[in-house]
């Protein structure tokens, strides 16, 4: 059986874990791999464990741009427990690393014997549904700057790790801006001593400072998912209880 090292999956009574891990696999995530496009059949649900996963959405041919991000805290493929089989985004690999994997027919059993499993899936897809109106508000209303501060905040928080790489086309792919746009934020923010940019490694040398150039978007992201979900140090739920929220919180 694979061990639990998914928060979602953290959270279950641990009956409903173990039987959920019993029916997983490990696959490792590779950089740039695509698992899904608008449209496909959902063929497995990801939990990512190291990896992250960026959800992209595109309109009249432009290249995309970034609606969400999808670590350890949370899955790719949760429009199943809506009774939803087609994928509603283009998702793709940013952070290679493993995760848990199982396939949509073993997930719809799973899901149809595990009321802790609706549940914990209901509170996710609100937090989904949040996150993706916070990133539709951000993208209109927010300088690149502060955005560029969230998403590298963000990709920290998932990489579990003070440097990645990225590089600056990657950036304005994902920010869906020029990447001249990308160059002079990141430029200021290297200026500033909150992060080191070199040949496209990335180093976090200020995480606080960071925050505070960030947006409001982050800081209000993480409260919808802490007081939804439940922040990453949040109790496991004896077997027969269902999931409580934390809390509302900032930072963990």
């Amino acid at each position: 059986m694979a061990q639990a090292e998914n928060h979602l999956i953290e959270l279950l009574p641990r009956k409903d874990r173990a039987h959920l891990l019993a029916a997983c696999e490990t696959v490792e995530l590779t950089l740039s791999a695509i698992l899904c496009e608008p449209g496909d059949s959902t063929r497995h649900i990801y939990f990512p464990v190291d990896g992250f996963i960026s959800m992209v959405t595109r309109i009249d041919g432009h290249p995309g741009v970034e609606v969400g991000m999808v670590g350890r805290e949370g899955m790719l493929g949760a429009q199943l427990a809506l009774g939803v089989s087609e994928a509603p985004l283009h998702a793709l690999v940013q952070g290679p690393g493993s995760a848990l994997r199982i396939s949509s027919k073993a997930f719809r059993r799973e899901l149809a014997s595990s009321r802790a499993l609706q549940l914990g899936l209901h509170r996710y897809i609100y937090v989904l549904m949040m996150q993706l109106a916070s990133s539709a508000a951000c993208l209109r209303f927010h300088m690149i700057g502060p955005r560029l501060a969230r998403w590298l905040l963000m990709s920290q928080d998932r990489a579990h790790t003070p440097s990645f790489h990225v590089t600056h086309e990657f950036l304005a792919y994902m920010l869906g801006v020029r990447r001249v746009g990308i160059t002079v934020a990141a430029g200021s923010l290297q200026r500033s001593g909150l992060i080191k940019y070199q040949r496209g490694q990335l180093t976090v040398l200020n995480r606080s400072g960071l925050e505070a150039a960030a947006c409001t978007c982050y800081a209000n992201d993480r409260i919808a998912y802490a007081s939804q979900i439940g922040g990453r140090t949040s109790r496991r739920p004896p077997e027969g209880e269902d999931i409580e929220p934390t809390p509302p919180t900032t930072h963990t």
